[in-house]
């Protein structure tokens, strides 16, 4: 139902407000075991999600690191490399 949630800070470029809203709606979904609400629970589900989109941007702009930013393109290459190990055979 729900895929890995990512971290999202400290990347260079910054994450986007889709990938805040996504992230959101895969942890709504978690935490209510719907993929798609009933439409009795649709106008709450839809709503936390807003919520949860405003509070993880609001913590995102407020989190302080000394690190250097990492790259995007470094993080995928090591996802790769450890699914490659975990599962063997080819990833794309």
């Amino acid at each position: 139902m729900c895929r890995n949630i990512k971290t999202l800070f400290n990347f260079d470029p910054p994450v986007t407000d889709d990938e805040i809203q996504a992230a959101a709606l895969q942890f709504v979904r978690k935490l209510s075991g719907f993929n798609t609400p009933s439409k009795a629970n649709e106008a709450v589900f839809h709503q936390a999600v807003r919520d949860v989109t405003e509070v993880a941007r609001t913590m995102l702009g407020s989190l302080v690191t000394n690190a250097e930013p990492r790259s995007r393109e470094v993080e995928i290459e090591r996802a790769r490399a450890r699914n490659l190990k975990r599962f063997g055979g080819t990833t794309k």
